[in-house]
């Protein structure tokens, strides 16, 4: 039998293995994880536990990758671990175990024994696994009638309803939604909003993800390069999908509706062009400056529809990879959020872990006489650069009812380098804190 140890005190170990971790350099500091292959065949992990210093969360991960190879191995003294500590290092884990399969066969993968895995852990894996394979799907296997296809499998085992508004009805109802997708086609590729709802009781909770199943940027077409990571452009769509997924995994006591305009940003004979004019569901009217910027208009629609009296929210959260100049606020790894209430930005950040890390950027108001339009009530783009990702969520304000409170996160949902539990390809950003926010939030009575 394989076996893992945490080390809590390396000089209670057995000398002859003293020695050899010695050897490695190995001190159990925390953190540290050394393989060691004794002369029967078993291999041994021993993974460094200093009470004295933080437990790092992707300690699985690494601990996973020292067993790579082994087809099973068992954790000998897991109770040295906090409950947390515990269920941290099996999702780190599980989620070094991740691998896209699709088209090649992956690798074999080792199976943690001996945690008692939770309900919470499983459900955060299997959400988070999730998002990366839909972003990891290319975007011929992932057009806007295949992300629907999606949507109705995640809902169907937990009794979720999911209606479609297409066509005619999308053209009239949900204009920029229509106009951003026209050019892409009929059957599978037409535009449309896909709508699921889940749950009897409890708070209303609407989130809202940019499903553009591929961006070509249309008639301002990007450079090739600039294309190549496009199949991604629907991670908003996957990240609500995702934490739908431990929503209704976990049986949240609360009203789920979720809502995907899923689209493809085409060339054609119908493609919107620069210089148009769009009235949107809200009657806003909004002059196409660069088309783009698409991700904001079909989100402009949804938060529309999602802030209408019949149908109110109690907290709406879009989610959307939309502006490159998010990245360059804070990088790749931060997922930025841009909020109207300074309660929930506040209890955001107070549920917020540094594996999973979120960060506030203003919606500072004077940054709207960017979105300045001579002909019509907005622009959807402008600044020649400045602050995007904050006029890109001030476009979106203006779709959003003042009563209701809102947040929009702007995910770059890509790791370009593999790290542990990271692998290179799709990333779920942000989704471990907004559960951790979301589990006290159906609480409101709650100290």
């Amino acid at each position: 039998m394989n076996k893992l140890f945490f080390v809590t005190e390396p000089e209670a170990l057995p000398e002859n293995v003293q020695s050899q971790l010695a050897a490695y350099g190995f001190t159990g500091a925390a953190g540290q994880v050394q393989r060691l292959v004794k002369e029967s065949g078993e291999t041994q992990i021993y993974v460094g536990i200093d009470h004295d210093n933080p437990f790092g969360f992707w300690t699985g991960a690494q601990a996973c990758q020292g067993a790579k190879g082994l087809k099973d191995i068992h954790v000998q003294n897991p109770q040295v671990l906090s409950d947390q500590d515990r269920q941290d290092f099996a999702l780190s884990w599980l989620l070094e175990s991740y691998r896209y399969g699709v088209f090649k066969a992956p690798e074999p993968v080792t199976v943690l024994d001996g945690v008692d895995i939770s309900a919470r852990t499983h459900a955060l894996a299997g959400g988070l696994g999730l998002v990366r394979d839909l972003i990891n799907t290319p975007a011929n296997h992932m057009r806007p009638g295949d992300l629907e296809n999606e949507v109705r499998d995640l809902a169907e085992p937990y009794g979720g309803t999911v209606n479609l508004i297409a066509g005619e009805a999308l053209a009239t109802g949900f204009p920029l939604i229509h106009a951003v997708g026209a050019a892409a086609g009929q059957g599978v590729m037409a535009p449309r909003l896909i709508d699921l709802n889940w749950g009897h009781g409890g708070r209303c909770l609407t989130l809202i993800g940019k499903g553009v199943t591929f961006d070509s940027g249309g008639l301002n077409l990007k450079p090739g390069q600039g294309m190549r990571l496009m199949k991604k452009d629907m991670g908003g769509a996957a990240h609500v999908l995702g934490l739908a997924h431990m929503i209704m995994a976990l049986d949240l006591p609360l009203r789920l509706r979720v809502l995907i305009p899923a689209v493809e940003n085409s060339l054609g004979p119908d493609a919107f062009r620069p210089g148009d004019v769009l009235v949107s569901r809200a009657g806003i009217s909004v002059e196409i400056d660069n088309t783009d910027a698409e991700g904001r208009l079909v989100l402009a629609d949804a938060l529309t529809l999602a802030c209408e009296s019949s149908q109110a929210s109690d907290l709406t959260l879009s989610m959307a990879t939309l502006t490159g100049a998010a990245r360059v606020a804070v990088g790749p790894a931060i997922a930025p959020f841009f909020c109207t209430d300074q309660n929930l930005q506040d209890a955001l950040m107070a549920h917020a872990g540094d594996a999973d890390p979120i960060w506030p950027l203003p919606l500072y108001q004077p940054y709207g006489e960017y979105l300045n339009s001579d002909i019509a009530d907005l622009a959807n783009a402008g600044g020649g650069g400045f602050a995007g990702a904050i006029t890109a969520a001030l476009f979106l304000q203006q779709f959003v009812d003042p009563r209701t409170p809102w947040a929009h996160f702007d995910v770059y949902g890509w790791n370009g380098v593999a790290k542990p539990g990271r692998p290179k390809g799709g990333a779920a950003q942000g989704l471990i804190s907004l559960l951790t926010y979301l589990e006290t939030w159906v609480n409101p009575d709650r100290p």
